[in-house]
């Protein structure tokens, strides 16, 4: 049986997350019946985004994304919220690595700099 592409997708952003900052933690979070795997979620000084696979595509939500700058336009969902910004992929589309990378280092700084915020 192939493997599903959302799967491959889903594997290969983990892996692009884990290469853009590698000091980012993953934890699989929200585990139920109809996801017993749960949903990857990543975290560095807080949450920075979650991957999650549906029916027709897969989803990147960044917690923050609404603060990030996206000059290379990733973000195609979730354009309305006051704080999280999503890129969902469909089958056969492409991602943007560099930019996706950006996003990734981006929100990593943001979580650092209020984590020191809060520090002082």
């Amino acid at each position: 049986m192939p493997e599903d592409w959302r799967v491959t997708l889903r594997d290969k952003i983990n892996k692009l997350i884990s290469q853009s900052a590698p000091d980012m933690v993953l934890e699989y979070k929200w585990k139920k019946a109809s996801n017993p795997d749960g949903v990857p979620t990543w975290s560095n000084n807080g949450l920075v985004c979650t991957v999650e696979t549906y029916k027709a595509y897969v989803k990147v939500t960044f917690a923050k994304g609404a603060s990030l700058d996206d000059p290379r336009a990733l973000f195609n969902a979730s354009l309305d919220g006051n704080a999280r910004r999503a890129i969902d992929i469909l089958e056969g589309g492409k991602l943007d690595t560099a930019g996706f990378k950006d996003l990734i280092a981006q929100a990593v700084a943001l979580n650092r700099s209020l984590g020191q915020a809060k520090k002082h």
